[in-house]
């Protein structure tokens, strides 16, 4: 490849790459929600919990109603719950910052596990746990069937 036709792909790629980019999530085609539903980041609706700095958005479906679910749950730096237990089980998955579980009736920060981004836990129906949060705090995805209650 010559020098000359070098020159032109560096900047044929970064406007190639830019299109891309700034139409990521754009509507350009009519898509049937009733065949496949989906929500973009503007579309969620965070919610403050009760005496938390916390808040959660529901992605799809509700833990308080029977069927599955889906939900985010942003919680601040060094964010700690009792020990309790779920009447289902979850699937949580670590999306950003630390994630600190630990198992048992007691609570204790130095018997906590730290798991990162892309980790996954499964807590288990009825099981005694709690968990927290690093310094920068974290992001994670929960799954579930509901209703879920909280022992």
């Amino acid at each position: 490849m010559t020098i000359f036709k070098l020159r032109w792909l560096a900047p044929a790629c970064a406007i190639l790459t830019l299109t891309v980019f700034s139409n990521y999530g754009a509507e350009t085609v009519p898509i049937d929600r009733t065949m496949r539903d989906f929500k973009t980041p503007q579309d969620f609706e965070w919610k403050s919990r009760p005496n938390s700095a916390s808040q959660t958005v529901a992605l799809f479906g509700d833990p308080a109603k029977p069927g599955l679910y889906m939900q985010i749950l942003k919680r601040g730096p060094d964010d700690w719950s009792q020990p309790h237990s779920h009447s289902n089980e979850r699937f949580i998955t670590v999306i950003a910052g630390t994630f600190k579980i630990g198992t048992g009736d007691k609570f204790d920060k130095e018997r906590t596990m730290s798991l990162g981004p892309g980790s996954v836990v499964r807590d288990i129906a009825n099981q005694m746990h709690y968990d927290g949060t690093g310094p920068e705090g974290a992001t994670i995805e929960i799954m579930g069937v509901g209703p879920v209650g909280r022992n």
